[in-house]
């Protein structure tokens, strides 16, 4: 066998992980289930290692199945955007831009605005991904937030776009936070952030006395807030276009700030660099120091 798993290993790791089922992963690929089976057998053989739990039940992926999956995934979703980004660079001048799932519906908008003219490639992933992503070349710039609290791969630089800050997020008619050592006594308050402060910022709201709860994005918690009509923490930029009469922010009980980055190649884009002033002010962030962060 190849010394590299072939795509249509990878499509069989990722249907079988997906499905929960070697028979109902072969049907989906329009192969027989011996097939399958016998291909899974090479392919574990050449790992050297067992990738599903095979059972009367199903397949159930062990640890090295489930990160030849979570491989297979980023691989086969390359190349799924190869003829696209082909297309788009026969076509002329074009940018890929990455970002993670909160930032994306506020920063995506703003440059294709600012960017009418150019094709403009939106890819969404974790920070981590999207930093490798650039060092690999498949996109041009990824917009991150912790750029500063990981080693940035190889040959990639960080530039500060803006910092952001940590607010209080008041749905229509909900009291503004209390007094004294403990303002969210006994308030149920959703909270989300954009870096890796997350247990930082729950410890420091339950001793203010609030009964923190993580939101999975920005969006989300906003909406828990307002449906059940509760205080929530969010980073300032989150809502800067979005308040709805009656709605505000207020300052945070305590001082958290985040810095959103922009990590390139060496060489950035300069559509994107002279660009950085007007993004920071479309989602209301502080200037910050131009340094960069290097590998």
């Amino acid at each position: 066998m190849a010394s590299s798993p072939s795509v249509e290993d990878l499509r069989l790791v990722r249907a079988i992980n997906r499905t929960g089922s070697v028979g109902t992963a072969a049907r989906e690929l329009r192969v027989s289930q011996p097939s399958a089976s016998q291909r899974l057998a090479r392919l574990e053989r050449a790992c050297g290692t067992q990738l599903f739990l095979r059972d009367t039940r199903g397949a159930r992926a062990t640890p090295a199945g489930q990160e030849l999956a979570r491989r297979a995934e980023h691989i086969l979703g390359h190349l799924d955007e190869v003829y696209d980004a082909t297309r788009a660079a026969a076509a002329g001048q074009h940018l890929a831009v990455g970002t993670f799932a909160s930032l994306a519906p506020i920063l995506f908008p703003v440059l294709d605005a600012e960017l009418a003219d150019l094709p403009l490639e939106q890819h969404v992933d974790h920070g981590r991904q999207l930093a490798t992503m650039v060092a690999e070349g498949t996109i041009d710039a990824a917009f991150i937030a912790i750029a500063d609290q990981m080693v940035l791969p190889r040959g990639t630089v960080a530039r500060p776009v803006g910092r952001d800050e940590l607010v209080l997020f008041v749905p229509r008619g909900v009291a503004l936070p209390g007094t004294g050592r403990q303002p969210l006594r006994e308030r149920d308050l959703p909270f989300s952030t954009y870096d890796r402060g997350a247990d930082e910022i729950r410890a420091r709201l339950i001793a203010l006395g609030a009964r923190a709860r993580r939101g999975v994005t920005l969006a989300t918690t906003v909406a828990m807030a307002r449906r059940r009509s509760q205080l929530a923490l969010i980073p300032r930029s989150a809502l800067s276009h979005e308040l709805a009469p009656g709605e505000q922010l207020v300052p945070a009980p305590f001082r958290y700030r985040l810095t959103l980055s922009m990590v390139t190649a060496a060489t950035p884009p300069g559509r994107l660099v002279a660009l950085l002033p007007q993004l920071r002010d479309a989602l209301h962030l502080k200037s910050v120091r131009p340094e960069r962060i290097r590998q």
